[in-house]
């Protein structure tokens, strides 16, 4: 028998509620919202608190992909403990959050930030539902704009010539606008290197060593979603997939970058 749907002191959004992007309105430190499209809800801190959402409308404080039965009933929870938010799947599905990381059923929760978390629950077709979360902290509120402000260069990253190249192989598709890019093999990538560089040695496993450095050094650095521990199996291309995103989002590669298959650098 599922739990009942309680906390009386609690607030809920209606459907068409403003995108908490924009912030929310003054509230007790801790505190959580959480919108989806048809609606959501708003609680304060409390030990043992837990909101839940789902497909199931009646079941849920938070109902997400209503029409959708890739969506479980209960597809997750936020459970306040020891002064934080913490977000659980109880779902059949995994749930995306930024930065490429998947949080699975059946992992231990994963605390929530103070401010702005957009969770993406995969449904059928291709579908994503969206559900933001905004955990207020003492200084929560609206943003300010900063129209004159100085734009904020992306985080750079230092990368040898023999990483940048290794590296724009096994990516080239990223930076070629391929619509759903995937990492080659070690042995693919060791094949086209050994192609432009024909007596550099180049084998898959000297390939893997010298991608696995980049991994471990942005990793070291606060990249998430490097390491097997914070992955999770089935692993696939996961960390290759995560490492290029973020190389090519910093721009440390950039399409120009494809120059050096041209011959070597």
């Amino acid at each position: 028998m599922e739990p009942k749907v309680t906390h009386p002191d609690g607030l809920a959004l209606p459907r068409g509620h403003n995108s908490l992007t924009h912030g929310v309105p003054r509230a007790v430190p801790g505190s959580v919202h959480a919108l989806a499209l048809g609606g959501g809800y708003a609680v304060g801190p409390r030990d043992g608190r837990i909101v839940y959402f789902g497909r199931n409308r009646p079941l849920v404080h938070v109902c997400v992909g209503e029409d959708d039965q890739q969506v479980s009933r209960r597809h997750g929870e936020l459970i306040h403990r020891q002064g934080r938010w913490w977000l659980r799947n109880t779902g059949r599905r995994p749930i995306r959050l930024p930065g490429a990381q998947w949080l699975f059923t059946q992992q231990d929760p994963i605390p929530l930030a103070e401010g702005y978390t957009p969770l993406l629950v995969p449904g059928s077709r291709d579908r994503e539902h969206l559900l933001e979360i905004y955990v207020t902290g003492h200084d929560s509120g609206p943003p300010r704009s900063r129209h004159g402000v100085d734009t904020d260069p992306p985080r750079r990253y230092a990368l040898t010539p023999d990483e940048k190249l290794v590296l724009v192989v096994l990516g080239g598709g990223y930076l070629s606008r391929e619509p759903n890019p995937k990492p080659l093999t070690w042995k693919e990538t060791a094949l086209r290197l050994a192609a432009l560089q024909p007596d550099a040695g180049w084998t898959a496993k000297k390939v893997e060593r010298r991608v696995s450095t980049v991994r471990d050094r942005l990793s070291r650095r606060g990249v998430p979603g490097l390491t097997r521990e914070e992955v999770g199996e089935p692993l696939g291309n996961a960390l290759n997939d995560n490492l290029l995103r973020e190389l090519v989002q910093s721009t440390a590669l950039t399409p120009k970058d494809l120059d050096l298959l041209r011959g070597s650098p």
